[in-house]
């Protein structure tokens, strides 16, 4: 099977540029704070992968079918509608803080928010480190 490369990659854009070229007011402020809690939650410095994700560390995945490559272990995006947290594998047995966190919807891996006024941030932090000692139990994972 041939191997094609993931097209979200790791880029030289500075963050803090990307975040400062948000128009959305409160998504921009929010995405200020995120940027400074996730480094400090993570011990990893952010990256922007691809043209709107802001990664910390990052994680070698291999699949049954051959494919394999490197995806950000957690991050987040400022998207138009919600902020998109991304808490890699997914939340598999996260009903239980899930159920504290505050107003937001699920995706398979990552979670919208409107704000972070809505979610409670300690709960929040439970997620990310439930998703990031998963990601380090099961695969290679680099702090770039």
């Amino acid at each position: 099977m041939a191997k094609s490369e993931n097209k979200t990659q790791i880029t030289d854009v500075d963050p803090t540029a990307f975040i400062a070229a948000v128009e959305h007011e409160q998504r921009r402020a929010d995405a200020l704070v995120l940027l400074d809690w996730f480094a400090a939650r993570t011990g990893c410095e952010p990256r922007m992968w691809g043209p709107g994700l802001i990664g910390y560390g990052r994680y070698h995945y291999k699949y049954e079918t051959g494919r394999e490559g490197d995806f950000l272990m957690t991050g987040f995006s400022p998207r138009k509608a919600s902020l998109s947290i991304y808490v890699m594998p997914g939340y598999e047995d996260l009903s239980e803080p899930l159920s504290r966190l505050g107003k937001h919807k699920m995706g398979k891996a990552c979670l919208y928010v409107n704000k972070l006024a809505d979610v409670d941030m300690e709960v929040l932090g439970e997620i990310v480190d439930s998703g990031l000692a998963t990601l380090r139990s099961r695969y290679e994972t680099f702090d770039t």
